[in-house]
């Protein structure tokens, strides 16, 4: 079974300074990269009939809009 080591701080960074000294570079995980999340993260996959489909897409573009935008429109002007 593995000990625990106990270490410092002066001790871990005086290995860091030797490790960079050396080429080794730090390792530690950097941010995320890409795009930040959209706040529109819920996805719908609809199956419905290609006439249907087509004529979504093709009033979205229409607009401007994407379909996922033109499907939130629907639904405000649906909400009871």
């Amino acid at each position: 079974m593995a000990k625990p080591k106990t270490s410092t701080v002066a001790e871990v960074r005086r290995v860091d300074e030797v490790g960079e000294a050396r080429g080794f570079v730090d390792r530690t995980p950097r941010k995320k990269p890409g795009r930040k999340p959209s706040p529109r993260t819920y996805q719908l996959h609809p199956k419905v009939l290609p006439g249907v489909g087509e004529a979504i897409a093709l009033e979205a573009e229409r607009l401007g809009l994407t379909q996922g935008q033109l499907i939130e429109l629907m639904w405000q002007a649906y909400e009871p």
